[in-house]
This record gives structure tokens, C-alpha cells and sequence, in this order.
């Protein structure tokens, strides 16, 4: 045992180590010292003994639950479900914004092509390359939305 340390404070260390050991685990060279203490103080003996059988004891008491209860939580996810189905954001908000975003692309088509024609120009640019990137300025958005929709399809709870 450690003499350099008052011997309430051994003990509360020893308390502490019988704890710590039942919860998250102690080091090797904790152990070793929790069994030299033992070997010392049969109070912490006894203590950490106590421990295991009561341990022991809550690990063999069992819990009862209702029967039906795997099925009456079933019921309120499912009715969960429809409230917040009833109750989520609307899908026209989703086709205002769409239609929205379409006739203002539409509005603005001739001038995202000239700016593109003139970055083309300007920088050098072949034709074809910057036809692709107008191209792509109309695609890349839809391909987008297009993911949003399949995701959130492929994310919502089936058959409820």
C-alpha cells in the first residue's frame, strides 16, 4: 500500500478504483494496486465483493413489458406519420417556386447567352465549349432538383 497517503484517502482511491473498474474499466497497474490494497483492508475487500453481488443480483431480475407493446408503438409511429403528412409543407409552395424558377431562366435565356458568348469571345474560348456551358447552366439545376425529388421519395416511410 501506498504510506505516503493518509489512509482515508487510500480508501476513497480504492473506492474509486472499485467503481470506475465495474463501469468503464481500470489500467493494469490500478489493478495491481487495487489487489495489494485488498490484500491489506479486508473493508475494501468486502466492499468490492458487496459490489459484485449486487451486480450479480440486478443482472438476474427480470423486466416484464406489457405484450402489446411492440404494437401500440407501431400504431402511434403510424399515426404519427399521417399527422406530420397532413400537417408538412405543402407541394405547391414546391411548384410555385419551380414554375417561378423556369420563367425567370425562360426571361433570362438571350442574356446568360450573349455573357456567354462574350466570356467565350473575350477569353478565347472555343464555341462549342461555351454552348456546353450554357448547356450546362440549364441542366445542372434540373439534374439537381430531379435528386431532391428522387431522395426525398426514396426517404419517405413506405406503406404508411
Amino acid at each position: 500500500m501506498n504510506s505516503n497517503l493518509p489512509a482515508g484517502t487510500v480508501h476513497e482511491r480504492a473506492e474509486r478504483l472499485i467503481e470506475k473498474e465495474r463501469v468503464e474499466g481500470i489500467t493494469d497497474s490500478e489493478r495491481d494496486w487495487l489487489a495489494v490494497h485488498f490484500r491489506e483492508c479486508s473493508a475494501c475487500a468486502d466492499a468490492a465483493e458487496s459490489m459484485d453481488r449486487a451486480l450479480a443480483s440486478l443482472r438476474t431480475v427480470g423486466v416484464e413489458v406489457p405484450r402489446d407493446l411492440a404494437a401500440r408503438t407501431q400504431l402511434r409511429v403510424h399515426l404519427r406519420a399521417s399527422e406530420l403528412r397532413e400537417h408538412g409543407p405543402s407541394r405547391r409552395i414546391l411548384w410555385a417556386i419551380t414554375a417561378a424558377s423556369w420563367g425567370l431562366g425562360v426571361a433570362t435565356a438571350p442574356w446568360v447567352w450573349r455573357g456567354f458568348a462574350w466570356v467565350g469571345e473575350h477569353t478565347g474560348v472555343p464555341k462549342p465549349l461555351w454552348e456546353m456551358g450554357f448547356v450546362l447552366w440549364w441542366v445542372i439545376p434540373a439534374l439537381a432538383a430531379v435528386a431532391a425529388v428522387v431522395l426525398d421519395k426514396k426517404d419517405a416511410p413506405q406503406g404508411i
